[in-house]
């Protein structure tokens, strides 16, 4: 691999040292006169050619029919560790792609290493009573490095390991069938994991939604149920002390609650008028993080089993027109909170979304050594989270919201800005 930047142009013995060092340096100091040569373009219409991407120390670099083609650096902050897929985009016709050298998990994380040498990271045994917080994780079947990661960092929690907070991760099949059996290692392995009996799909995540609504009641009976992803970080004792905040008996939802969201019509999250025909969503919690009351996901159990249950592929979407269904019968009190972070970490957080495992790890640590919620990755969200909207009239803001939900009648708590639609 070659070391200077300048050399990573193009790897041509025709073009001299002084030219391709002149034209690093003309970028750097922003001069117009710029070195020109002939570099003819290594594509043809309607011819097939081979391009190799090598990722080294340093940087990708793209070889095209076996020559060099281009070079350029990793983004800021980037490490290679942290690469867990390759996608080809763009007006080309693939016929095939290979791989090689690519590791099917995390490269700090062997599965085999850690089902011989780790133990301690077991689920505890689960309490004979009922739990304060059943805690569901979404994975999947060969996401081992993301849950290594939680059973490193949030699930060693005091709280976790004396099972007055029980967590487990809700995973569906894989199409590869070596994968699945490495997952029923794991699984028998950890005691951790709750495998759903169908092939992983996005539109069927829905379903280890309501998987963990049917094992927080009837398996560890929890009071309350919070469903986050595996590249969520959760602060256990905040969510606990978030939910005891509110007095008991209350039907609770809370989380970052997006009002009046509309459904996008076009590009990659596209919703047609036959998967939802209104153009409003229901106030939803977005789905890296939220929380609801047992009594909520007991009805959302009941309604799946009796096949009255609407399901629809947004998995937080659908949570939430299920708490909204379920509100038409009982008030629920919305608890909204930026500090469940939606797009990776602020300060204060109470769960820290997108994190990759080595920063999983690193929140852990902070909390441990600091006794604070500070974030570990560079771009940080800087916004505040303590100050409360200024609703001249909570009552008035709440007879408005009800009114416009057709007759139900809905009880808000929030924090962080209004509803635009609710300001007074």
């Amino acid at each position: 691999m070659r070391r200077l930047c300048e050399k990573w142009i193009r790897d041509d013995d025709d073009i001299s040292e002084e030219s391709k060092a002149t034209l690093w340096l003309n970028r750097q100091i922003d001069r117009t006169k710029k070195v020109t040569f002939d570099w003819p373009f290594p594509f043809a219409e309607e011819k097939l050619f081979v391009l190799t991407l090598s990722a080294g120390l340093e940087g990708y670099h793209v070889n095209v029919d076996g020559r060099h083609v281009t070079s350029f650096p990793y983004r800021t902050g980037f490490t290679l560790e942290d690469a867990t897929g390759l996608a080809v985009t763009g007006d080309i016709d693939v016929h095939s792609v290979f791989a090689a050298s690519l590791p099917s998990n995390h490269p700090g994380f062997s599965l085999h290493r850690h089902l011989q040498m780790s133990s301690r990271w077991k689920a505890p045994s689960l309490s004979v009573g009922s739990v304060e917080l059943f805690i569901g994780v979404l994975s999947a079947a060969n996401h081992f490095s993301e849950r290594m990661a939680v059973r490193k960092s949030w699930m060693q929690h005091r709280l976790i390991k004396s099972s007055n907070v029980v967590a487990r991760f809700f995973v569906a099949l894989h199409t590869r069938k070596e994968v699945n059996l490495e997952l029923k290692k794991e699984a028998e392995y950890f005691g951790d994991i709750v495998v759903v009996p169908y092939m992983d799909n996005y539109d069927l995540v829905v379903l280890k939604t309501v998987a963990i609504c049917e094992y927080g009641v009837r398996t560890v009976r929890a009071k309350y149920i919070m469903k986050v992803d595996d590249d969520t970080f959760v602060r256990v004792d905040s969510i606990r002390d978030e939910v005891n905040n509110v007095p008991a008996g209350r039907s609770l939802y809370i989380g970052n609650i997006n009002y009046y969201h509309k459904p996008l019509r076009y590009g990659k999250w596209e919703v047609t008028y036959e998967e939802w025909p209104e153009e409003d969503y229901p106030p939803y919690a977005n789905g890296p993080g939220y929380i609801l009351s047992s009594d909520i996901a007991c009805f959302i159990v009941s309604e799946f089993e009796s096949h009255k249950l609407k399901l629809f592929k947004m998995e937080d979407v659908s949570m939430g027109m299920w708490v909204e269904q379920f509100n038409r019968s009982r008030p629920v009190e919305y608890v909204h909170s930026l500090k469940f972070c939606q797009f990776g970490c602020v300060e204060g957080y109470y769960t820290a979304h997108y994190q990759t495992p080595r920063q999983m790890i690193c929140l852990w640590e902070k909390l441990q050594k600091r006794g604070r919620a500070q974030c570990c990755n560079e771009m940080m969200i800087r916004t505040s989270v303590n100050e409360r909207p200024k609703c001249r009239n909570r009552e008035r803001m709440i007879t408005r919201f009800g009114e416009m939900r057709t007759g139900s009648w809905m009880r808000v708590t929030t924090w962080g800005d209004c509803p635009e639609e609710l300001k007074i």
